[in-house]
């Protein structure tokens, strides 16, 4: 079988094996607004008397990205989310969005409670990169530097070099580019492809890509331009290629929302989760926002523009983990040690960026 073959076999299973777990998530109920309260009120009590921190991601339930603001937690992109579970007085992390997010908490974070609202949110990405075939492949490639995306289980970290969110990619690409090294990345085809096309790094891609950003499509975003000419594209770079060529700012969830923010313009089309809209309305109050066109045709449209899994943390779904501490998220401890380091190097890595940014001021 030749590399191209084996490649081909490798994504169609992948493939399979990611709508199969899009067939097991289940509906969202229709909101009840009044039961909505009796959560909200809840869960106060609970974190205060759990000493806990609700820490929640840009893509979850609007709901819950409130109440995380009102208690004092955090909303925010994987990288901050971590950072801020690692730093905050806590003994209770309860992390708002997918499985990852709560492995990372919890190898930054080992002597704290790690909890989520559903243990069966996961990722595509993640579900897409099984440690068996990743760890064979870079076997294959002993002369590259591993470099894998946060969207990736604990052992698959494990086995990297270096780990990176959306926000941190580029720079550590173009570090280790300035050093000679080649690099092997997974799991994101588009992200990686961006990448590689910004700095010209020698790369080798693992072929996966996020469902929800993969059917955000160029001729729907053609049309959307032609209703509104003068708007802006934001893009997140998980999107495909030809997306990526007819946008304004390509960048992370939380670079999206400052580019609202900052740019002068009124209308914004946004390619990438739609609960994002939440965080980027509140700091942009006078921008007109729109979900960019999605083709619904690839995956199921319950992947259209919003996160099946990320649907999974509902009010109830965090009021019972929080009332009885279940699902629970804890990391091996050999296996968190051997993930500490690449992300060890990604928050060291960031935090002299940030320095040197601040010395140049």
């Amino acid at each position: 079988m030749t590399q191209s073959s084996a490649q081909d076999n490798r994504l169609a299973a992948d493939t399979l094996r990611v709508r199969e777990y899009i067939a097991a998530v289940p509906q969202k109920p229709e909101r009840d607004q009044a039961q909505d309260q009796v959560y909200r009120h809840a869960i106060k009590g609970l974190l205060k008397e759990r000493k806990a921190t609700l820490v929640a991601h840009y893509y979850t339930d609007p709901a819950i990205q409130a109440l995380a603001e009102e208690t004092n937690g955090i909303v925010a992109d994987s990288l901050e989310m971590a950072r801020f579970g690692r730093d905050c007085d806590a003994d209770v992390l309860m992390v708002a969005g997918v499985r990852f997010m709560g492995e990372t908490a919890s190898i930054l974070s080992p002597d704290k409670t790690v909890l989520m609202p559903t243990t069966e949110a996961t990722c595509s990405l993640d579900i897409a990169c099984p440690i068996d075939e990743f760890s064979a492949f870079c076997d294959q490639h002993p002369d590259r530097v591993v470099v894998v995306y946060a969207n990736t289980s604990a052992a698959v970290k494990a086995r990297a070099d270096w780990v990176v969110t959306s926000s941190i990619a580029l720079d550590v690409i173009e570090h280790l580019q300035d050093q000679g090294k080649k690099i092997l990345w997974a799991p994101d085809r588009h992200l990686g492809h961006y990448i590689q096309h910004k700095t010209g790094a020698d790369m080798i891609l693992w072929d996966a890509a996020c469902i929800v950003h993969e059917e955000f499509k160029a001729k729907g975003l053609m049309d959307m331009k032609t209703l509104y000419p003068d708007a802006k594209v934001l893009a997140h770079p998980e999107s495909p290629a030809s997306v990526l060529a007819m946008a304004d700012v390509i960048g992370s969830t939380s670079q999206l929302i400052n580019a609202a923010v900052e740019l002068p313009d009124k209308t914004f089309i946004v390619a990438t989760d739609q609960g994002i809209f939440y965080k980027m309305q509140q700091q942009a109050p006078d921008k007109t926002l729109i979900v960019a066109p999605t083709a619904g045709n690839d995956a199921s449209c319950r992947s259209c523009a919003s996160c099946p899994w990320m649907g999974m943390n509902s009010l109830q779904a965090l009021y019972e983990s929080l009332r009885d501490g279940s699902n629970r998220i804890q990391v091996e401890r050999d296996l968190a040690a051997q993930a500490m380091v690449p992300l060890q190097r990604m928050l060291d890595f960031s935090r002299e960026r940030q320095l040197a940014v601040k010395g140049k001021a």
